[in-house]
């Protein structure tokens, strides 16, 4: 970018002196390098586009057999269900543990910390296991009055822990963790004079949080929460593990039998990548949604011209007819 000096000349651009009544020309400095790297590029990726575009090992024919097949709908309807639901137990979730690590209790502030530690600190796939085997820690899920006989539910855990419900919990949870980082984050970031502006006013803190806080932290939360949905998408295929029915359980079941393993990754990165894109729609609408305001006004003219109007304004009032004017006297 063009910049003036105190003397008023323009650096980033080769600039010629105006004389009196002139106006200054700007010729910006041309980037042979970047044009270079650019070209290099855009060859790369045209010869990788038509190196696997003419791979014979790649079977196509079978990519596009699959792509559209019902067994990969059913799937992406569970991945699909997946995402949701566990973002919204984990931002839910999430927020209660973010208020829990801010509160001036200890007690809740230390089972907070014990909790994100835990979920964070332990790999997605290992807990995704966990919950998928816990029948063979827990045979029975009982609920009852704690050191007695007395029970009011007893159920065999694979009965209630079924794959999906066992994919649900590992997702949410794992989630919670990270969303109660964001929200803490979004939170820490408004100004504490709101809260006590709130407070004055006869709010509650709860209140507060609701209607004062959070709003305002939204600006911050939104895209890195964006951006752990895109994730918690591409994480659901780690359920395949525990046999959840998602689109990469459908699609192992499928190379298992034809063993075309390649073909099969295509079919699933292609419904990734189309899913990942659809949810970087709403993501970029809503961080322009809550960014409003913060950013300033797109002015009428490019920096580039004001600094060349400053620089023939400056160069103007030194050359021109008022300046020698100003010297004889």
């Amino acid at each position: 970018m063009a910049a003036l000096t105190p003397t008023g000349a323009v650096h980033g651009a080769r600039a010629t002196a105006p004389h009196a009544g002139e106006s200054l020309t700007v010729v910006p400095v041309r980037h042979w390098g970047r044009w270079l790297a650019a070209a290099a590029a855009l060859t790369a990726l045209v010869g990788l586009i038509g190196s696997l575009a003419g791979n014979k090992n790649l079977h196509w024919d079978i990519v596009g057999h699959y792509v559209f097949a019902d067994l990969v709908f059913d799937g992406l309807a569970t991945t699909l269900w997946l995402t949701a639901a566990a973002m919204a137990a984990g931002l839910g979730l999430g927020v209660l543990v973010a208020v829990m690590r801010l509160s001036s209790n200890f007690v809740l502030r230390a089972l907070a910390n014990a909790f994100v530690w835990v979920f964070r600190g332990t790999p997605l796939l290992v807990q995704i296991i966990f919950w998928g085997y816990a029948g063979a820690l827990y045979k029975h899920i009982l609920v009852g009055i704690p050191f007695t006989h007395i029970t009011f539910l007893d159920v065999d855990t694979n009965t209630v822990l079924t794959p999906a419900v066992a994919a649900l919990l590992a997702l949410g949870l794992n989630e919670a963790a990270y969303a109660s980082e964001i929200v803490r984050a979004g939170i820490q970031s408004v100004d504490a004079g709101q809260t006590e502006a709130a407070h004055s006013l006869g709010m509650r803190p709860a209140l507060t949080t609701r209607r004062i806080v959070l709003p305002q932290a939204m600006r911050v939360i939104i895209p890195p929460l964006g951006n752990e949905t895109i994730n918690m998408l591409k994480m659901t295929a780690l359920v395949s593990v525990i046999s959840a029915h998602d689109l990469m359980s459908g699609i192992q079941d499928v190379y298992a039998q034809n063993y075309q393993v390649i073909p099969m990754l295509v079919v699933a990165s292609i419904w990734y990548l189309i899913l990942v894109t659809a949810l970087g729609l709403p993501q970029s609408w809503l961080e322009r949604r809550y960014g409003r305001g913060t950013a300033s006004a797109t002015p009428a003219t490019g920096p580039l011209q004001r600094l060349v109007t400053g620089a023939a304004l400056r160069i103007s009032r030194t050359t021109g007819p008022a300046a020698a004017t100003d010297s004889k006297e």
